[in-house]
């Protein structure tokens, strides 16, 4: 791995061009012009042009291989943050940014996380096991790491105050429905009150799969149920009948140390920077080469080929980690942003699943009415190259599910496209893009399966185009596009943002 910096990224790209090109203020916009007359100025279709297929295959063989330096501490390929997968990811990304000489700055920001694991789970309520119940992320084990036995006791409310806990929940388990707050503070209070694991069941047929989020020395191990297996034991508890069960959570939650990767452009106006990002980090369970390496390798790739350019404004590439345990590298970076550092970024461009087998064109639905000031433009971005390409795309909430969560919250414009998740493709969506409905558009999402074999290099190479595209629209010019003002996140995306990451946080 190549030596750090040790200044911050901003001061030592600051610093860079100042010797270059005149101080300009934020969105003056600078000259249309080549610092170096060898290269053409940046050209969207000359940077698509050199998009190849056969090039992200190779990058994702070789991801791949790393993630198998995890299977001595996890007996499977991984990159979860912590693991000598992710480890050899950072390596590799950092070292073949550093291979292209001093068009980049590269920065490693270090910042604290924490990693959890689960290794073993069951649920039993009454007499039946629990084919719904999953563990929370974050979760903490049962006492011991061994059952615990005791009654369900029904909840009051949506348990988001510690009052909602009857005192007969000490020493049983907390049955307590799903909304309003984060799960994490519903385990939090069934803790306080004594209580010796949690469920969290949900108010709709469906699963809960979510995350406690920042760990708590008051939480307990929690499950989420669905609607579905939920709705006959509540009705006992509604009665007053007794049901008993057993929980069992086999967990590892710790604080490390890992890092985002940022690489910014040593030319261009450093007052307007064009960003965007892609995180570095599987789950535990598998080695995650769609999810999310083919975003990872698709910005690779064109952070390499964008070095036979020239560019007016900046670009700033990242790398975040520890976005699969609730985007926590992304949220440390805007957090500890400085407020005229945060001006700079015109825009943030998020780029997560780029290759899913049974994919759809998605891209994020950000409005300006909702969202800062500009989302609604790049929004529109999206839309028009698929329409010049003749492609079909639909639209999926911009509900917080990934890294530009944080970058809406501190007023910065935001969106980006996906190819799906866990999500189920429709029969309309079969018509637009083929594939499969009533399946997931990525059935090996999260799972060991998410390997060579779980890419579609169809929709990998026409996304990695668009991005390509977006960075030689902006990096060239922000003509027409709105300039930043000084805002933070709507009340109503406060209200529709559901995750925080790739789980539900309430």
């Amino acid at each position: 791995m190549g030596i750090r910096s040790t200044l911050p990224l901003c001061a030592v790209v600051a610093g860079t061009a100042a010797l270059q090109i005149p101080l300009l203020s934020p969105h003056q916009q600078a000259p249309l012009e080549a610092a170096d007359k060898t290269k053409p100025l940046i050209n969207s279709s000359a940077l698509q042009d050199l998009i190849s297929g056969d090039r992200l295959f190779t990058r994702a063989k070789k991801l791949f291989d790393i993630a198998k330096l995890g299977e001595d501490e996890y007996n499977h390929p991984t990159r979860v943050i912590g693991s000598a997968g992710h480890e050899g990811t950072l390596a590799y990304i950092y070292e073949s940014i550093l291979q292209l000489g001093d068009y980049y700055k590269l920065d490693n920001q270090s910042f604290p996380a924490v990693s959890g694991n689960v290794f073993e789970s069951r649920l039993v309520i009454g007499n039946s096991v629990s084919k719904s119940a999953a563990p929370m992320g974050l979760t903490p084990p049962t006492q011991n790491k061994q059952p615990v036995h005791g009654d369900l006791v029904l909840v009051e409310n949506e348990g988001c105050q510690i009052g909602d806990f009857p005192d007969s929940v000490s020493g049983n388990i907390a049955f307590i429905k799903r909304g309003t707050c984060p799960f994490g503070t519903k385990s939090e209070h069934a803790g306080q009150k004594g209580a010796t694991a949690a469920i969290v069941y949900n108010y709709e047929k469906d699963a809960v799969q979510g995350t406690l989020g920042t760990p708590s020395p008051n939480h307990v191990a929690t499950f989420g149920l669905s609607g579905k297996e939920a709705g006959p034991v509540l009705e006992k508890l509604e009665k007053k009948d007794k049901v008993d069960a057993i929980a069992y959570i086999d967990a590892d939650v710790k604080q490390i140390i890992t890092r985002n990767i940022i690489a910014q452009t040593s030319e261009g106006d450093p007052n307007n920077c064009v960003m965007l990002g892609a995180h570095s980090d599987s789950v535990a369970e598998g080695p995650g080469i769609n999810d999310d390496g083919s975003g990872s390798i698709s910005l690779l790739e064109v952070a390499t080929q964008l070095t036979k350019f020239n560019v007016s404004n900046c670009v700033r590439f990242a790398w975040w980690a520890g976005e699969e345990e609730g985007l926590l590298g992304s949220d440390y970076y805007v957090a500890t942003l400085p407020e005229e550092e945060n001006i700079k970024i015109r825009l943030f461009m998020d780029y997560d699943m780029m290759a899913s087998p049974n994919f759809a064109y998605q891209i994020y639905n950000a409005t300006n009415a909702v969202n800062p000031n500009g989302s609604e433009e790049l929004r529109d971005l999206y839309i028009d190259w698929y329409k010049d390409q003749g492609l079909n795309y639909t639209f999926i909430p911009f509900d917080g599910r990934s890294d530009y969560d944080g970058f809406i919250r501190g007023g910065i414009p935001g969106g980006g496209i996906a190819t799906g998740a866990e999500g189920i493709k429709t029969k309309e969506e079969e018509k637009q893009f083929g594939g499969k409905a009533g399946e997931w558009y990525d059935h090996c999402y999260h799972q060991l399966c998410d390997d060579l074999s779980n890419v579609n290099m169809t929709a990998w190479i026409v996304n990695t185009k668009l991005i390509a595209h977006s960075v030689g629209t902006y990096a060239r010019s922000f003509k027409g596009f709105p300039k930043r003002t000084s805002s933070v996140a709507s009340s109503a995306y406060e209200s529709e943002a559901k995750y925080h990451g790739s789980m539900l946080y309430i």
